[in-house]
């Protein structure tokens, strides 16, 4: 058993949003996943995907896009980013997945020897952070604590999933790289980060604490799966 992870991916089959106009590079890139997912993923194996799944505002829009999702090899544990409007309760999210697709929200998702938790997570602390920030970071520190909660109970290791980076923006600890180490979190993906060099930032690839946190989104990965496990 195999564990990839990506995220972003921005899909826009039920609206009209193509990502090229972003860049070139964004041309066909869901098809480029799809061919390297094809590639590498067998039925055993785990993909992670750690929000911003598509640019839908409401579940009709969806459809398309979690059913691409859904229907590719392997396992998917899917988490939600800060586009994932159409997202409104795990109850209704659930109602449209198959084909071993889960969710995560305030609960952890077990596969094999592992246990995936996680959250969207929030901005880090600038110049522009109000009021209501810290009332979402809060609520999201709750939210992950919920979720790694249940994946201690397993006994299971835990990889952790959150969209936002969850360190500070001079990549120093923050109350959630805290809470990843005080439950012996080892490895966190995270996304959100785009427009880097494909492998070449310092937001790559971080070890805090023993923790290790992965950059995934996917034109950081060139549109390709990072094999995490």
């Amino acid at each position: 058993m195999k564990v990839y992870a990506i995220s972003d991916l921005h899909l826009s089959f039920g609206t009209d949003k193509p990502m090229d106009v972003f860049g070139s590079h964004w041309k066909g890139h869901w098809d480029r996943i799809k061919e390297d997912w094809y590639s590498k993923v067998s039925e055993d194996d785990i993909v992670l995907i750690a929000g911003d799944l598509s640019w839908a505002i409401n579940y009709d829009e969806v459809r398309k896009d979690l059913f691409e999702i859904c229907s590719l090899p392997g396992h998917k544990v899917l988490s939600r980013g800060n586009h994932d409007y159409w997202h409104s309760s795990l109850k209704k999210t659930k109602e449209l997945l198959f084909n071993r697709t889960e969710y995560v929200q305030n609960n952890a998702v077990v596969i094999g020897d592992y246990a995936f938790c996680g959250t969207r997570g929030w901005m880090q602390k600038d110049a522009s952070y109000t009021e209501e920030d810290e009332k979402i970071y809060q609520r999201e520190l709750i939210r992950l604590e919920l979720s790694l909660k249940e994946g201690a109970k397993t006994g299971k290791e835990i990889i952790g999933m959150i969209h936002y980076p969850p360190f500070e923006q001079d990549i120093s600890g923050s109350p959630f790289t805290d809470m990843f180490k005080a439950y012996g979190v080892r490895t966190v993906i995270f996304g959100h980060i785009h427009g880097l060099e494909p492998g070449k930032s310092q937001f790559g690839d971080i070890t805090l604490d023993d923790t290790r946190y992965l950059l995934t989104s996917c034109d950081y990965l060139d549109f390709r799966l990072m094999r995490i496990i």
